[in-house]
């Protein structure tokens, strides 16, 4: 078990999804792990599209995960709006590189929450950076002219979010430039600039929020939606986080219990595919929401680690949302597994 999620956290380090098939049954409890091309095969022919989804034969019970990397954001530009930026994109779990071209600007020292600092020509960026359909490519250089070069070579890689610093006048310019050049006017329409939200915004810090808010709209854009009207599992990233997976892959010979949100129904604080582990030590990594509901399924997690195997657990969190003044009073359910140690099977 702690092979499959070295695979699976190295895999996202790649920037490769990965499809985690878990059967469980009376014969016990089964995991599959397909990552890369054969991920993206497998989740294209069976039509997984949310993180989470389940799937129903006799008396087994096929739980799908897919697991994408963890977002990243491209900034361009290491000047006063990057460091509150990069600063705060860390802070909301989006893995960051920064590119400039001035070792003064580009360096680990001014941005140490950046997973990769680039020093180099913004005319080899497209060298330097291979950017990819799920990125968040963020412009804001010092001058019109890094910008343009900087535009170039994020429209022909077209990210999810692309989004360029500049008045709107300049703007229009810009645009109309790379349709002469023959970018597809979908594409360049697709740019957010001025980048951000209109929040009136005039500090660095300001500016900073002003994008990030803008980048976190269109993030959680990717939804997708019941007839109800309900958010379903979110569609784009891993619903572990890095901590969790780096424990569950090595575990320094410890063993754990995972408890993963298999559904969710009315009001609940965490969506389907949310996870939590209970270390042997008492450590816990993660949460499905906090309360005394997530205190009653510690509690089994305690007792998963002790006698092993797997349980279901429906958390009802109807009556002590009325009895607590709770806003969350909706229902969970909740899969409970033991994490062995390396030695066992």
């Amino acid at each position: 078990m702690r092979y499959m999620y070295a695979q699976l956290l190295q895999a996202l380090k790649r920037g490769e999804e990965a499809i985690l098939v878990t059967t469980c049954g009376a014969s016990g409890i089964a995991h599959v792990l397909h990552t890369g091309d054969a991920a993206t095969g497998w989740s294209n022919k069976r039509g997984t599209e949310n993180s989470l989804c389940i799937e129903k034969k006799g008396t087994e019970t096929m739980i799908i995960e897919r697991f994408l990397p963890r977002s990243r954001m491209v900034v361009f530009g290491g000047g006063h709006i990057a460091v509150p930026l990069v600063h705060i994109a860390s802070m909301l779990n989006f893995d960051v590189v920064l590119y400039d071209d001035r070792p003064s600007f580009a360096n680990a020292a001014r941005f140490p929450d950046a997973r990769e600092v680039i020093c180099d020509s913004f005319g080899k960026a497209g060298l330097r950076v291979a950017i990819r359909s799920s990125d968040y490519a963020v412009i804001i250089t010092r001058g019109h002219k890094h910008d343009e070069e900087c535009l170039r070579i994020v429209l022909s890689a077209a990210p999810y979010y692309s989004g360029m610093i500049g008045s709107r006048r300049r703007v229009a310019i810009v645009k109309k430039q790379m349709m002469a050049e023959g970018f597809d006017q979908e594409l360049v329409d697709q740019l957010h600039s001025p980048i951000g939200l209109a929040i009136g915004a005039v500090t660095p810090e300001e500016i900073a929020i002003s994008i990030l808010a803008e980048v976190v709209k269109e993030r959680r854009m990717r939804f997708s939606w019941d007839d109800g009207g309900s958010a379903m599992a979110r569609i784009g990233e891993s619903t572990a986080d890095m901590e969790m997976l780096e424990w569950l892959a090595t575990g320094d010979g410890e063993s754990g219990a995972m408890a993963t949100v298999l559904s969710t129904e009315g009001s609940t604080p965490r969506e389907a595919g949310a996870k939590m582990v209970a270390r042997s030590s008492g450590e816990v990594i993660g949460s499905i929401g906090g309360g005394c509901a997530e205190a009653d399924v510690l509690r089994d997690m305690r007792d998963v680690i002790l006698n092993g195997g797997f349980l279901f657990k429906t958390v009802d969190m109807t009556d002590s949302a009325d009895e607590n003044g709770m806003v969350c009073g909706g229902k969970m359910a909740v899969l409970i597994e033991k994490i062995e140690t390396v030695g066992e099977k």
